[in-house]
């Protein structure tokens, strides 16, 4: 096992940047997830940490060894691809054991080391199928085991649940982050599902352009995002803008909207988010919070265990989640008091 460290990282193909000067710390045993949409620089940078490929200027350390220039073979690491790359003419006994065969590992230790990696991803008892044979999770568990029967120092995991429905997806988050802590495996994952960062990492690196826009962990950024992208990209959020006086937003329209205390900034211009399930809807009998707008609900979008109303105040949506509890409802065109307390206005960046 190993910490890995990036510094200073860039990487250009022609005039396209795929890595903008990216810093970035992997703690030795932690999950952590590279997250952001397509063309981020997700997946180049776990190629430049497998070896796949090289940086243009910048360090990749390995416990304090640097091992930017040594090739992908010298760096004893893991990695389990979208497609899983699986020997199709293979039996699962001989697709785990092929990293154990080019190492010249004697037959007996290599049957040991290979049943227990299929015993670890619940496989012991299908060593002798192909992989055609086998489920879209268990050719995912076979990718894993091969990968992990090496004894890596460190495993990289491209989009590993992208091609699983969702169901099957969601048992294998738990799978997954399950057996990464019996193991307890420097383990980096790219993905793009905002929910599967949330759900399996200890934390977060959200990527845009190839630049690390914001990094911690998946509780921090969600609550307290300090970027607009942040707030936008992971989960949803109201992003309320205005001149700020006082502690409070001036919006066009001249209500003010409260900010987090604390959170005091310079005066001008400035943006605040606020998540949707952070605002609740209210009758004139019951008490309110800090920001109190008024509007009338325009639609709504039923998600199974929540519902989102879509809130018109003054011409400006406001999205609001709701919970099913089966008890509340609300119908379009309903006329409706919002509210939400101050500490749920959390000021931005525009980066």
């Amino acid at each position: 096992m190993a910490s890995v460290e990036v510094k200073n990282l860039s990487r250009s193909f022609g005039i396209y940047k795929a890595l903008d000067d990216i810093s970035v710390r992997f703690k030795d045993g932690g999950f952590y997830a590279l997250l952001g949409p397509s063309g981020s620089g997700k997946t180049t940078l776990l190629r430049m940490i497998a070896g796949f490929d090289y940086p243009d200027t910048g360090h990749i350390e390995m416990n304090g060894e640097s091992v930017e220039r040594v090739p992908l073979e010298k760096r004893n690491i893991g990695m389990v691809f979208q497609n899983y790359a699986l020997f199709p003419n293979m039996t699962v006994f001989d697709n785990v054991a092929f990293g154990l065969s080019v190492r010249g590992v004697a037959r007996e230790e290599m049957r040991a080391k290979v049943m227990n990696a299929l015993d670890l991803v619940q496989l012991g008892k299908l060593e002798g199928r192909k992989p055609h044979q086998l489920s879209g999770g268990q050719r995912q568990r076979v990718a894993l085991a091969r990968a992990i029967v090496i004894n890596p120092r460190v495993l990289l995991l491209d989009e590993p649940l992208g091609a699983l429905d969702k169901a099957l997806r969601l048992d294998m988050q738990v799978e997954l982050k399950r057996i990464q802590r019996e193991i307890g495996i420097t383990t980096v994952f790219v993905t793009h599902d905002q929910e599967e960062a949330l759900t399996m990492a200890d934390r977060i690196g959200l990527l845009k352009d190839g630049r690390l826009i914001e990094e911690g962990r998946p509780e921090d950024i969600y609550n307290c995002p300090k970027t607009l992208f942040a707030a936008t990209f992971l989960g949803d959020a109201n992003i309320f803008e205005g001149d700020w006086q006082d502690g409070d937003i001036m919006l066009a329209d001249g209500r003010a909207v409260s900010v987090a205390a604390g959170r005091e900034t310079q005066s001008g211009k400035i943006r605040c988010a606020v998540r949707p399930e952070r605002i609740r809807i209210v009758s004139a009998e019951q008490p309110r919070l800090d920001n109190v707008l008024d509007g009338r609900i325009e639609r709504r979008l039923f998600a199974g265990n929540s519902t989102t109303l879509f809130v018109n105040h003054n011409g400006r949506e406001i999205r609001v989640g709701l919970p099913n509890t089966g008890s509340v409802s609300h119908d379009d065109g309903e006329a409706v008091t919002l509210t939400w307390s101050r500490e749920s206005t959390i000021p931005v960046t525009a980066a």
